[in-house]
């Protein structure tokens, strides 16, 4: 059987949650790896030691433009997360999500990079009125966050059709799995549960706790991530929902956890999310293998 070719990559936020975890699978493999980093939100203990490190802003065009050169794939994750960061941090989340993915995507046009891998995010969707959702729903964004992950999304689609740089827009459900991070005003929800387990204190839940969320591990999200950087079916600008096409009340996720439970003040968000994965099964031939269950025995054990 004739091996891949080793080919050059550049991860842009290959310090944070899920850049890590790509870059690990990446460096397996043993194809050079480029991080790029600014450290906002992304920690240096996630590094590959065998992966080239570039502390570079996405901002700051000039200076990112240099590591593009000769490099094959860019898988683009940097951004400011959080749907309530967001909405409290309008303009600064705006200058990374849209003006930060924009120069990524101009600098991989002008170094002649054959394709980008964009992590976008299922809260496009808002609240759809239709479950599980799929690609063609209308975008409802209820946040900041929402509407610049879709204004990233349209970005890519049009580079690929006017310059012809192969884009792939990855929608994410609920991302959870180790290296998540428990830090920050606005961590994930599992992670609040697992820092407040830690320290015996009740779980704190918004709302009366029967919102869903389908959850998915980054185990999948890596390979789903992989698959599209050298799927034959992708690079038009296609949009893939990666979800595990399961949901759960976060009531039911509160009690893998523990049995002490607390109801806080609500707060903006949808309330609830369900992925159609078909497509991803389609042209990527992913679908996802971590169980809920199992992901969080994992997510408990490591951090206690």
């Amino acid at each position: 059987m004739k091996k891949n070719k080793l080919k050059r990559y550049l991860v842009i936020g290959g310090a944070g949650f899920i850049g890590s975890h790509i870059t690990d699978q990446l460096v397996k493999s043993v194809h050079h790896v480029t991080v790029l980093d600014n450290l906002s939100t992304g920690r240096k203990e996630n590094l590959n030691p065998l992966a080239k490190f570039v502390k570079a802003d996405i901002r700051n065009l000039k200076k990112i433009t240099p590591y593009f050169k000769n490099i094959d794939g860019v898988f683009l994750l940097a951004a400011l997360p959080r749907v309530q960061y967001s909405i409290e941090h309008p303009i600064k989340t705006n200058r990374n999500n849209i003006e930060g993915i924009l120069n990524v995507l101009v600098a991989s046009q002008k170094a002649g990079v054959k394709r980008v891998v964009y992590s976008s995010s299922s809260s496009i969707y808002g609240n759809p009125e239709k479950l599980p959702v799929k690609e063609n729903s209308k975008p409802d964004p209820l946040s900041p966050y929402g509407l610049q992950k879709y204004v990233g999304e349209e970005y890519c689609k049009l580079f690929s059709i006017i310059h012809k740089l192969e884009t792939v827009s990855l929608r994410y459900f609920n991302a959870y799995g180790i290296r998540a991070s428990q830090k920050g005003a606005y961590p994930l929800v599992m992670m609040i549960f697992m820092k407040q387990l830690k320290k015996n204190q009740p779980l704190t839940i918004t709302g009366d706790g029967t919102q869903t969320r389908d959850f998915t591990h980054v185990y999948d999200i890596t390979r789903a991530n992989i698959l599209a950087m050298n799927s034959k079916n992708v690079g038009h600008g296609e949009v893939i929902n990666i979800g595990n096409g399961k949901n759960y009340s976060i009531n039911k996720i509160a009690k893998m956890f523990s049995d002490k439970i607390e109801y806080i003040s609500p707060v903006i968000e949808p309330h609830d999310t369900l992925a159609d994965n078909s497509l991803a099964k389609k042209l990527l031939n992913w679908s996802p293998r971590i169980k809920l269950e199992d992901g969080v025995k994992e997510l408990i054990k490591y951090y206690k």
